[in-house]
């Protein structure tokens, strides 16, 4: 029970890794503001099936108004916010020469413009707090230029993430590092983790070719993705800090 008696809100709750996250800080311990697009019922039962509280908040985390909400309920339900983890958003396949304008800014958008947001919301409660861990969703995407190799097979670029996806979590990266350094002396934390292929609903048409170069031999799983998010909300990752930790198989070594 290392998150016992903590608040936690988690952005994109109704997605497969949102969800993991969710049960796994509930079973930490940790009460939990389950915000999404859409109402998760089933989630929120179980969290409370773990003997945690649990509320449910449709938001949108392009709208930095829905954000501030997001946290008010929260406080208003829990009394205050002590992590915040940023899972929502969208994936976009493709080729760079054919990618619309308005799919890149969508991806922008929710991807990163809608983590900071998120992010920005918390800031003033968990300064008052002078406690506070956020950790942001990354990517793989945002270091490695890309899972295809058009230069051997180019149908594998149509079933993959495109340039906006990893532009957009590279964005993710650089703005935990410089949340990190701005919130470090008011007692903040702010860390992101950057999955690689991951077996949820945005991967299921991922082709066999690149799934063939996980040198772990397998998709990881969102509860994989979901402990090491636990472990950077937790107080024994009190000096941990602007990390980028890398979950991938093997994929990406740096």
């Amino acid at each position: 029970m290392r998150l016992k008696d903590r608040v936690a809100i988690v952005t994109g709750a109704g997605g497969s890794i949102g969800g993991a996250v969710c049960r796994r800080l509930a079973s930490e311990g940790a009460d939990v503001c389950l915000a999404a697009r859409r109402a998760t019922p089933e989630l929120a039962s179980e969290v409370r099936a773990l003997g945690r509280r649990a509320i449910e908040v449709c938001t949108d985390v392009t709208s930095q108004t829905a954000n501030q909400e997001m946290v008010r309920q929260t406080v208003e339900a829990f009394g205050k916010v002590d992590i915040l983890v940023t899972v929502a958003g969208v994936v976009s396949m493709g080729a760079a020469e054919t990618l619309a304008e308005e799919e890149w800014d969508r991806v922008m958008a929710i991807n990163l413009k809608g983590a900071f947001l998120s992010c920005q919301a918390v800031i003033s409660q968990m300064r008052r707090q002078r406690y506070g861990r956020i950790i942001n969703m990354g990517s793989l995407l945002a270091k490695n230029g890309g899972n295809p190799r058009p230069w051997i097979d180019r149908s594998e670029q149509a079933r993959a993430g495109n340039v906006a996806y990893g532009s957009a979590k590279a964005g993710v990266h650089a703005m935990t590092l410089f949340l990190a350094k701005e919130l470090a002396a008011d007692g903040i934390t702010v860390n992101a983790v950057a999955p690689g292929p991951i077996g949820t609903r945005m991967t299921t048409n991922l082709p066999d070719s690149i799934r063939l170069q996980i040198p772990a031999g397998r998709l990881g799983t969102p509860e994989e993705v979901a402990d090491a998010v636990a472990y950077l909300a937790g107080d024994q990752a009190g000096w941990v800090t602007g990390e980028i930790l890398d979950i991938n198989g093997g994929v990406w070594i740096d």
